[in-house]
């Protein structure tokens, strides 16, 4: 038998266990995934904790009758088909259950091969309608490049606009991994400087020792090994834009000369008692609050000042919603086509898993995750024991029984804990509370 290749999920309810399990073994001979349910009630408690493609009923069922169940779905699941199948077909009944929302009604019994093409047909209908949505999704999901249509990132989106029209001084302040040079870029080509350089620098990861000749540049025989005059990145960036990652690593001395270049647009080369003009603008990044740094004079507030002229916040993964879905699914994409293998899908459980997760390494860590996921898949789906274990072990456990609060927030608090690595930092960041009484608490 031809196995399906569109892996609905399929929902069969009859009263009579014959006739369900019946149903249920065709499909699942065929490479579906069925669930199965005796009568309305039942099958509405699935419909509200599983994504079902297609949902097969009788006529008349236990509670109230199939076209009830019909009803139910076509008011409240917009990507679910529903085909009646009837033991006692009649016309009337054919026209109400069409009206009610059913794609299809059948009579039963039903040959093997009418009950195949009436599924392929249906779940063909929810894949072709949940496409097109999906790419008219997709256009409006995308602004300068960056993936998002949560309402942070429109907020993002409307920052970015504002700045790229002016010159002003742009500090960008997020997690790490969220982005901030991609909004960096966009800023700087979207603006009338685009046709000159982008220079990015990374404040953090340069010895603090060459970071001036670096920035500004140094003449021959300015130091030991200066054989030679060469310009620095603010040279480099005469015309464009100058990103300047980590600013907050920088050292006090270095933060004067940079404010001085804020000030007066004027560069020294070291080594030379010259300076020279420069037409550029500054767009700085953190993962660090500035003004705490400030409070603990380990940063100039002045500098912060000048840097903050205009302040564009980007939010956290965990903060973006169906982001998160989207992101995996380009970054499934993007890998698949560089390995050159076959596309991968997400199952419904990996995509709860990946929803809930914290995500304390923001979009980068996503990135590299689904990275891992495509190039050590097996099949062409990823299903949630396919995900880190440390995934998998901080979504939240489902109890329908009342707890008392204590309980509740102490295991809320090991998950917070499991999904930074046991950072209490970060952890205490996320609950909103000080590191002095995530100590009290985890002692209790």
């Amino acid at each position: 038998m031809t196995k399906s290749t569109s892996l609905a999920t399929i929902l069969v309810v009859d009263d009579s266990s014959e006739r369900r399990d019946a149903i249920a073994a065709q499909l699942t001979s065929r490479g579906y995934r069925v669930l199965t349910a005796a009568e309305s009630d039942e099958a509405i408690g699935l419909l509200e904790m599983t994504a079902v493609d297609l949902v097969m009923t009788g006529h008349n069922l236990p509670h109230f009758n199939g076209l009830g169940l019909v009803r139910y779905v076509h008011n409240n699941l917009k990507d679910t088909e529903v085909i009646v199948i009837s033991a006692h077909p009649s016309i009337s009944g054919a026209v109400e259950a069409v009206q009610y929302g059913a794609c299809d009604y059948l009579a039963g019994p039903v040959s093997d091969e009418i009950l195949m093409e009436a599924v392929a047909k249906a779940t063909k209908r929810v894949v072709g309608r949940r496409s097109a949505r999906d790419v008219a999704s997709r256009d409006q999901s995308v602004r300068f490049g960056i993936v998002g249509r949560s309402d942070a990132m429109h907020q993002v989106f409307r920052a970015i606009e504002k700045a790229a029209s002016t010159s002003a001084t742009v500090l960008i302040t997020g997690e790490s991994g969220t982005g901030k040079e991609l909004v960096a870029r966009a800023i700087h080509y979207t603006s009338r400087r685009a046709a000159a350089p982008f220079v990015p620098v990374n404040c953090g990861g340069i010895p603090e020792g060459l970071l001036e000749s670096e920035l500004f540049g140094h003449v021959r025989g300015a130091f030991t090994g200066a054989i030679e005059s060469r310009a620095g990145f603010f040279q480099t960036a005469d015309g464009g834009t100058i990103f300047l990652d980590e600013i907050s690593e920088t050292s006090l001395p270095m933060q004067v000369k940079l404010l001085r270049v804020l000030q007066d647009k004027e560069v020294g080369m070291v080594g030379d008692s010259r300076t020279r003009k420069v037409d550029i603008r500054i767009v700085a990044a953190t993962n660090k609050n500035l003004q705490t740094l400030v409070a603990r004079e380990a940063f100039r507030e002045d500098l912060f000042f000048r840097l903050s002229v205009i302040t564009i916040n980007v939010p956290p993964l965990r903060e973006r919603g169906d982001d998160i879905l989207i992101l995996a699914h380009d970054f499934a994409v993007k890998f698949a086509r560089e390995y050159d293998k076959p596309p991968v899908k997400f199952s419904d459980d990996a995509l709860r898993v990946l929803t809930r997760y914290f995500w304390p390494g923001n979009v980068r860590e996503l990135e590299n995750i689904i990275q891992r996921l495509v190039v050590m898949a097996d099949s062409d789906i990823i299903d949630a024991p396919d995900l880190p274990t440390l995934m998998r072990s901080t979504l939240p456990k489902s109890s329908k029984s009342p707890r008392p609060l204590a309980e509740v927030e102490r295991d809320y608090i090991r998950e917070v804990l499991a999904a930074v690595g046991g950072n209490k930092t970060r952890a205490a960041e996320l609950l909103g509370i000080d590191r002095k009484t995530l100590r009290e608490k985890l002692k209790e």
